[in-house]
């Protein structure tokens, strides 16, 4: 990691409930990485995903990243996940903090480890059949305003309104690195 989090800007640590969906139990914690990916001129990069499954019939904009494989750290699982979905080599900045948050209707509890990413390069996705045939993932790359809006419009759904709950505090926190890593390179 290169700059690290300002002093002043503690990791976030923020647990959400599911509102969404009425809760039974929970049967399995899923680690993931995920990332808030920026590039050279300050735009930002997510995936788009359109689904049609037990979450029901949704278009969704969504933080880059996956599932922590065993034996494998966060840190590694991110850049892996990068590369796959968005085709992005990238430099961790900093970890911006962890989100727990609940998908009731599948029973998971997920642990997002959330990092900042300053992409270096970009070449070939390596997407799953199961991201492009189910989920037709995309590259979305937006500045932040748009971004916010992005959540805020795909929030008509229930699966929008929880990613949109847990990743908007997420991009607002790198938001505010950025631009203090900026002021100060100033």
């Amino acid at each position: 990691m290169t700059a690290g989090i300002p002093a002043d800007m503690p990791e976030l640590n923020l647990e959400f409930e599911d509102g969404e969906w009425p809760f039974e139990y929970t049967d399995h914690d899923r680690r993931i990485a995920r990332a808030i990916v920026f590039d050279k001129e300050g735009m930002f990069w997510f995936v788009r995903a359109t689904r049609d499954d037990d979450f029901g019939k949704a278009t969704l904009i969504e933080t880059s990243g996956g599932g922590v494989e065993n034996g494998e750290d966060p840190a590694a699982a991110i850049k892996r996940e990068l590369s796959e979905e968005l085709g992005a080599n990238v430099e961790i900045i900093c970890k911006i903090g962890v989100v727990s948050d609940f998908y009731n209707l599948i029973h998971r509890h997920n642990i997002n480890n959330y990092f900042l990413c300053r992409a270096v390069s970009f070449g070939d996705r390596h997407l799953t059949q199961d991201e492009i045939e189910s989920f037709h993932l995309s590259a979305l790359r937006l500045s932040y305003d748009d971004a916010v809006r992005e959540y805020e419009i795909r929030s008509e759904t229930k699966l929008g309104r929880l990613i949109a709950k847990r990743e908007l505090p997420v991009l607002r926190r790198a938001k505010e690195i950025i631009d203090k890593i900026n002021a100060a390179n100033l």
